[in-house]
């Protein structure tokens, strides 16, 4: 017995539900859990279905396609672990999340490789069995550095990249290679204080929450789908310091937070905002 996850959207119509579901009763498939939303606004249908039993792919998508409306996105996914490289500078407290819930079994992924534009977190990696490659970007254009992680990169395999922190702004080309595909950690709840210095943006604002923002990359910097979000309290007794340093606890529950809901396919994207189900 295999356990798939069936990813449906489409434009909304009556009876979708159980034609879908009449669809893998057809094809013998337990139902294991079932989600959907409807977007009144835009008249968009979003299920996510995880099946058990004997899977005849393309049989299968054949039939849904009978059934769909047109217009509509449907794909059928393992339920087998992913793969990430994780993109690092010098900071280490989201790295460090990464690597301990993966060790523990928290996350279900494969690490494959932590690429970092300093050497400054090897050691740390490599404690965990996992490879580290310096890719500088000292004395190379950003053009020429980015070439160059991408053929690091590649020989990974990733499903997905992750920037724990990565401090380097990302180029169209290099977005574009791995689109919807790059997962960044903001410091800061976006879309406030958007760039660098958040927290020293917040203090001068006086705010009285700060927080964190996981989403996919884009072209737009800080400005791509918004995956998992989180706030706490602060006051005037924080200093700008203060709220960085219970900055960075956030930042490493949220980022371990949004890669979980991506490795279990529970996130849709349509436009520029996502449907976690």
């Amino acid at each position: 017995m295999e356990r798939k996850i069936l990813l449906t959207d489409c434009p909304d119509s009556t009876g979708l539900i159980a034609q879908i579901t009449n669809i893998c009763y057809k094809h013998q498939l337990n139902i294991i859990n079932n989600r959907e939303y409807v977007d009144h606004a835009s008249g968009q249908f979003y299920m996510r279905t995880e099946l058990e039993g004997i899977f005849n792919d393309h049989t299968l998508m054949l039939d849904l396609d009978r059934v769909l409306p047109n217009g509509s996105h449907r794909q059928l996914v393992g339920a087998e672990r992913k793969r990430i490289v994780v993109l690092v500078t010098k900071e280490a407290h989201c790295l460090g999340d990464l690597l301990i819930k993966t060790f523990d079994g928290s996350l279900n992924v494969e690490i494959a490789a932590v690429v970092g534009n300093y050497p400054d977190l090897g050691e740390l990696t490599e404690k965990f069995g996992i490879p580290y490659v310096t890719v500088s970007h000292e004395n190379m254009s950003r053009d020429e550095h980015e070439l160059a992680i991408a053929e690091v990169v590649d020989g990974f395999e990733p499903d997905y990249l992750v920037l724990a922190k990565f401090m380097r702004i990302l180029t169209p080309a290099f977005v574009s290679r791995y689109a919807s595909r790059i997962i960044n950690i903001h410091h800061s709840f976006l879309p406030a204080f958007i760039g660098a210095n958040p927290y020293r943006q917040a203090f001068e604002r006086g705010v009285k929450i700060i927080g964190a923002t996981a989403h996919f990359v884009t072209d737009d910097l800080d400005e791509g789908p918004i995956i998992h979000q989180q706030v706490i309290p602060v006051d005037h007794n924080f200093s700008a310091t203060d709220m960085a340093r219970a900055g960075r606890d956030v930042e490493k529950t949220v980022l371990s937070k949004a890669l979980n809901l991506v490795l279990e396919d529970r996130v849709f994207v349509y436009g520029n905002r996502t449907v976690i189900l």
